[in-house]
């Protein structure tokens, strides 16, 4: 008898566990309906246009942009946002504009310079980018190539002078 008491307490419990999981499921999917309706009003909105990251000391690291949007139903139509410029990148192109390098090319004797061409390789928050920039530097140190003998004389000779001394 107190077995079967035990039993019929372990069954009304479980059927209860069971009538409590069935509530709260239900109250989700109660819960999850709704959420589409948000989503509707959201559509109203315009997407945000972003403007460029303008930084908050000098020219590149932390600073901040400016977001807006459209739409009548819209509850903000303005944001600010927090942004970063790396300071490595090439800031003549413009600070959200990274582009893709090739190797330098080959030193033109009569500018002294050589140059490289970079492909866009990607532009933050609809930045206005040049599809393809060209860059130049100085050439380093041109070499000439001065046979071996001739430095060993020069230092030879720079000993002999130090020796009289």
């Amino acid at each position: 008898m107190p077995q079967q008491q035990q039993q019929r307490r372990l069954f009304t419990a479980a059927l209860l566990a069971l009538v409590f999981i069935l509530a709260a499921v239900s109250t989700t999917e109660a819960g999850k309906k709704e959420k589409p309706e948000k989503k509707a009003k959201k559509s109203d909105c315009g997407e945000w246009q972003w403007s460029v990251c303008v930084p908050t000391n000098g020219d590149c690291g932390l600073g901040t942009r400016e977001g807006t949007r459209t739409g009548a139903e819209c509850k903000q139509t303005t944001k600010t946002q927090k942004c970063k410029i790396p300071c490595n990148w090439k800031k003549q192109f413009g600070a959200e504009c990274k582009y893709q390098f090739q190797a330098w090319g080959e030193c033109d004797l009569n500018t002294a310079l050589k140059t490289r061409t970079g492909n866009l390789k990607r532009a933050l928050h609809n930045a206005d980018c040049q599809k393809t920039v060209t860059i130049s530097k100085p050439c380093g140190k041109l070499t000439k190539s001065k046979p071996q003998e001739s430095k060993k004389k020069k230092k030879e000779g720079k000993k002999q002078e130090k020796m009289l001394d």
